[in-house]
């Protein structure tokens, strides 16, 4: 090792070592990887890993593919809210197989990844981002292929903890990119391989149906308009009432679903509507078996994980949100494939792959904040009450289909065959 792999061993061995000297004190996310293990697992095992909620989202296609054929697979995420996420989708992501199991990521220090290389995996596959110094290290010197998909890799990104960075890339095996300045970025940064794999959001299954207490719901808001507002930061949960307020002036009987990207964020959005006296139900709470007490509800605060895909089709008009109150936005595709009007912010920068071509199919729009209200009571002045009534999905832009396909034939060229 050179100074560069040396002083990141050091600087990641001590914190490791104050973090489990500091056990107690520290948040859930890191207690949690602080004790990170692995299932006992046959040699070439598949490690996956999906930083939070977003990620694993995106995982699901590939681990079809893995689980298809024949591969054992551990799937690891790094926050609570993705540790809670994981629970609910492994059943379905394993089918009763016993192939897939999951739990916490470790800390990248010799002791949290001992017990993941005391029976190394055959490869490791990240989303995204998940350039790990002392991880691809560990897995170069056994000669396990460790790859990228989805890959994505901003100016910021590109800029932060260089060299270290840099020396993990470069021991990366494949870097399947999202869009074309990722792959530029990733060139950038040393990856050795990186191809285009495209967007993995635009190859996502279907939700699956909400549960059954949304029946009595849909029953009670059946005659009225519906505006779904999904993936809110702080502070767009402000702005978007304030333009369903207005909207609902012309609309009397408008209801509101409203969903913040971040589960930390559930308690304030609550008091928020609180303070402000609105009349809302929360889907982490009960749900009336009737339709009565949702005839006297204006709003539900969807505080939940993995539901707002699926509540995106109860809706008359969208809005994702990530783009008023920073550069970042959302993914918009939730909502569009399902032929719902959607409406976004203009800060659009980390998903401007997918927002460039819908625009010019014309199946988003941008609003900005000042005219946000303006945009969301035109745009339900023209909606039916129901667009994705039919369920079927809508044919997306040439192009944005297929990444799932082209990721896999780079993968499975990588990885060894399963034992």
């Amino acid at each position: 090792m050179d100074f560069v792999d040396t002083s990141y061993l050091a600087a990641v061995t001590t914190a490791g070592y104050c973090a489990r000297a500091l056990v107690r004190g520290l948040p859930d996310s890191w207690r949690l990887r602080l004790g990170a293990s692995v299932p006992e697992r046959r040699p070439g095992w598949i490690w996956v890993q999906a930083v939070s909620v977003g990620e694993l989202m995106l995982a699901e296609g590939i681990l079809g593919r893995l689980r298809e054929a024949g591969h054992r697979v551990h799937v690891t995420t790094g926050t609570a809210a993705g540790l809670k996420l994981l629970e609910q989708r492994l059943p379905g992501w394993d089918r009763g197989t016993g192939q897939i199991t999951g739990g916490a990521f470790p800390l990248d220090d010799p002791c949290g990844l001992e017990p993941f290389l005391r029976q190394p995996p055959g490869a490791f596959i990240g989303l995204e981002t998940e350039i790990w110094p002392n991880l691809l290290r560990s897995l170069a010197a056994r000669g396990i292929p460790a790859c990228i998909v989805n890959g994505r890799l901003t100016e910021r990104s590109l800029a932060r903890g260089r060299a270290w960075m840099a020396r993990a890339a470069s021991r990366l095996s494949l870097v399947a990119a999202r869009d074309e300045a990722s792959v530029r970025h990733f060139r950038q940064l040393g990856a050795p391989v990186v191809v285009l794999g495209g967007n993995l959001k635009a190859d996502l299954a279907p939700p699956g149906p909400l549960h059954t207490g949304w029946a009595p719901l849909r029953e009670a808001w059946a005659g009225d308009p519906v505006l779904v507002a999904g993936n809110t930061v702080e502070p767009e949960e402000e702005l978007v009432l304030a333009a369903w307020s207005q909207a609902r002036a012309a609309r009397p009987g408008l209801r509101l679903v409203l969903a913040p990207r971040q589960p930390r964020r559930f308690q304030a959005a609550a008091d928020l509507l609180l303070a402000k006296g609105l009349r809302f139900r929360r889907g982490s709470g009960s749900w009336p078996a009737g339709p009565e007490p949702w005839t006297a509800t204006d709003i539900l605060l969807l505080d939940t994980l993995g539901e707002l895909a699926g509540a995106y089709r109860e809706g008359t008009l969208a809005l994702v949100g990530g783009g008023w109150a920073w550069r970042g936005g959302h993914n918009p595709l939730e909502p569009v494939r399902w032929g719902v009007p959607t409406l976004l912010g203009p800060g659009f920068e980390n998903f401007q792959d997918l927002v460039a071509p819908l625009l010019e199919a014309r199946l988003v729009k941008v609003a900005t904040a000042e005219t946000l209200a303006a945009d969301v009571a035109a745009a339900l002045a023209g909606a039916p009450l129901r667009p994705a009534a039919e369920g079927r999905p809508v044919p997306l832009p040439e192009g944005l289909a297929g990444a799932l396909e082209k990721t896999w034939q780079f993968v499975s060229k990588i990885i060894p065959a399963p034992r």
